[in-house]
């Protein structure tokens, strides 16, 4: 792992398994979904970029995220800073429940259920902690399937356009559910679980909130259409969302959205003109998948 200013983390894969960070849990034998696991015509061609916030870099942020071109899981989790307030190491949940994916993905239980990973993935987390967190795991006919807790994000590009969100879930504003090692947290059975159909060239857009705050769907779009490469998209992706989470002008989806909330500059500053703008400094995680047909190397 890098470390200091410069710390970037950026993949591009199309039919291995990574994991961003080294945190690693022993392995367990299940028996295996062989759904899951039977080569299919279709994968997906990743790539993927992590740029922690600034002030957590030297510890490397504390999103994570895990990613199998060729088994067609995607999954995201956005560590809850709170936690430091209590001496807790945000970061540790989050790659904990990142690992038990990356173990349990195939495991038979799940049998290609995002939402039943998450469950297991839940369970099996031992860190002290909460994260908001988004699984997907494309079926081998091409489906889709989709479980969500918090504001992680995803989205779907067909031919140019955007044709599939998803949508935030939240307690109030900028308070969002989250899966946690405490009782009161929300669990599997919160996540909203939708499905939809691939194509082959579709292209997915998954990330942390730091991406979607930060950039709109039309900057999505733009910058897309400009890459053939998975990870170069997302290395762009990324850096666009950072460079706009440190401009003080940027009229960003977050700050727009925290006018629309009722939060915003003083009664005099806006009389002399003045708004609430401004990115918002998060961990920013990118994944960029393309549906693609399976490699007879396989």
């Amino acid at each position: 792992m890098a470390s200091g200013a410069a710390w970037r983390l950026s993949v591009s894969i199309s039919n291995c398994t990574l994991l961003n960070l080294p945190f690693r849990t022993k392995r367990r034998q299940f028996p295996i979904c062989t759904a899951c696991t039977v080569r299919s015509e279709i994968s997906l061609s990743v790539g993927a970029r992590l740029i922690p916030h600034p002030r957590k870099v030297e510890r490397g942020g504390e999103d994570a995220f895990f990613i199998s071109g060729e088994n067609g899981v995607l999954a995201v989790a956005d560590g809850v800073s709170g936690w430091a307030e209590r001496k807790v190491n945000p970061a540790l949940f989050s790659r904990e429940l990142m690992s038990h994916v990356s173990n349990f993905f195939a495991n038979e239980e799940v049998n290609c259920d995002p939402q039943m990973l998450l469950r297991k993935s839940h369970e099996a987390t031992a860190s002290t902690g909460s994260a908001t967190v988004l699984c997907a795991i494309m079926e081998k006919n091409g489906t889709l399937k989709i479980a969500n807790v918090g504001d992680c994000g995803l989205r779907i590009i067909r031919k140019g356009q955007m044709i599939f969100t998803t949508c935030p879930q939240e307690h109030y504003f900028d308070c969002p559910y989250q899966i946690s090692s405490e009782s009161i947290g929300q669990t599997y059975e919160d996540a909203t679980v939708c499905s939809i159909k691939l194509k082959e060239q579709d292209i997915i857009v998954m990330g942390s909130d730091g991406l979607f705050d930060n950039v709109f769907d039309r900057e999505i779009l733009s910058e897309i259409s400009k890459f053939q490469d998975m990870a170069e998209a997302a290395k762009e992706l990324a850096e666009l969302a950072s460079n706009h989470s440190r401009d003080f002008y940027f009229d960003s989806p977050f700050s727009i959205e925290s006018r629309n909330r009722g939060f915003d500059v003083t009664w005099w500053e806006k009389l002399l003109g003045k708004k609430l703008t401004g990115g918002k400094l998060d961990d920013i995680t990118v994944i960029v998948a393309q549906v693609v047909k399976a490699s007879s190397e396989q």
